[in-house]
């Protein structure tokens, strides 16, 4: 589970302000004179329990809830002021709150007022000096630094951490698509293994008992010719719809041009999209593994286009010729920057969605290409043939 490197940071600032809280009013109660010590403590002990309580408020994150406390802490204080003008020295840490808990604008404006305030306190105790105006000033403006630099660190942990739980969820999100692509190729493997193994002896057994029981219709045993002919075809038809079980479905029904197509309307399809699927099929089907990578492959690059490119149009096109495959699929998107690509692909972090076509491309043998460029759109292409070669090719090549 991950942990928000910036929270020991966060605690501590907010350690920090609360002993500053205590430790200053507990300064004003022991400065103060002895005949007003014990108002001055009480006020002071009203203003710890009030600000105590704002814990329990900022759990019920209620905005209206967090001002109330905050002017009545700030009533509170002045009234503190009033008893004992060094209670002016409290505005410090009641600047933080002013400038975490109101509006940008707001908080602000409430640090001047209680810089005014604090300066109108300490003239009113001995007169108006310099360090009486410059003190509460510095300490103001240093709280503003302070508060937009606490601002800025915050907005910039909770951007990391949405990254983080983007980077997470795409993990997953890859880990899945690899179990499931590799059920799949599984899959196919397995149903080539049978039709090229099981289902091709099945059927040419069929054939020489059917020869057999033609040759010598009136032997003896051309029953059992017969009876062993039909259970070869009948194991033949069962390995024939295991196959087309293990054959993935939108392949196995459509073909890989239809499946194309379906998959544009059925899911593909968004409110101001154009996905656009075309190609030719005369040539007949890939082979099963190579239909089936191409399907995913298709579908990881449209995923991408409808995400992460804001494209309007989407171009789909399959070419079949003897022995090879070719898919493109080309978005009018904003595309990226090929070098930064190329950088954060070599260095292992980032675009799990290009490294897993890849792969999957090496592991057939085939070329891959992206083309793509800042405000030019992208097109991934694929070059897969229906026998793996010999020898794969050692990445992507992406290019502007």
């Amino acid at each position: 589970m991950h942990r928000n490197a910036l929270a020991p940071v966060f605690l501590g600032l907010r350690v920090g302000l609360h002993l500053l809280v205590v430790g200053v009013a507990a300064l004003v109660v022991v400065l103060a004179d002895p005949a007003d010590r014990p108002a001055v403590a009480a006020l002071a002990a009203a203003l710890l329990a009030v600000y105590a309580a704002g814990a329990a408020i900022a759990r019920a994150r209620r905005s209206g809830w967090t001002r109330a406390w905050l002017a009545v802490l700030s009533v509170l204080w002045l009234a503190l002021v009033v008893a004992s003008p060094q209670a002016a020295y409290l505005v410090f840490p009641l600047y933080f709150l002013y400038l975490h808990l109101l509006p940008r604008r707001w908080g602000p404006a409430a640090v001047v007022v209680a810089t005014l305030a604090a300066v109108v306190a300490t003239a009113a105790d001995g007169g108006l000096t310099v360090g009486g105006v410059v003190g509460p000033v510095i300490a103001a403006g240093v709280a503003l630094a302070i508060g937009l630099g606490y601002r800025a660190l915050a907005r910039e942990a909770a951007e990391r951490e949405q990254l983080l739980a983007e980077l997470v969820a795409a993990r997953a999100d890859l880990a899945a698509s690899e179990r499931t692509a590799g059920a799949l190729a599984e899959r196919a493997r397995i149903a080539r293994d049978l039709h090229d193994t099981v289902a091709q002896g099945l059927s040419s057994i069929q054939m020489l008992l059917h020869v057999a029981e033609r040759a010598d219709p009136g032997s003896a045993g051309v029953q059992h010719i017969r009876l062993a002919r039909e259970t070869a075809a009948g194991s033949l038809g069962e390995a024939r719809a295991l196959i087309a079980e293990l054959t993935p479905p939108p392949l196995a029904e459509q073909g890989l041009l239809a499946a194309l197509r379906r998959l544009a309307v059925t899911q593909w399809s968004r409110p101001g999209l154009q996905v656009e699927v075309d190609g030719e099929d005369d040539d007949g089907e890939p082979p099963v593994q190579v239909a089936t990578a191409l399907l995913r492959i298709a579908q990881g690059a449209v995923a991408n286009a409808l995400q992460h490119s804001g494209a309007g149009r989407v171009q789909v096109r399959l070419d079949r010729s003897p022995g090879v495959t070719r898919l493109a699929v080309q978005d009018d998107g904003r595309g990226f920057d090929p070098a930064v690509v190329a950088e954060r692909t070599a260095g292992g972090a980032g675009h799990f969605g290009l490294r897993a076509v890849r792969e999957r491309v090496e592991q057939l043998g085939g070329a891959l290409a992206v083309r793509t460029a800042p405000g030019r759109g992208t097109e991934v292409e694929v070059e897969l043939p229906d026998a793996p070669a010999a020898a794969a090719v050692p990445g992507a090549e992406v290019m502007a």
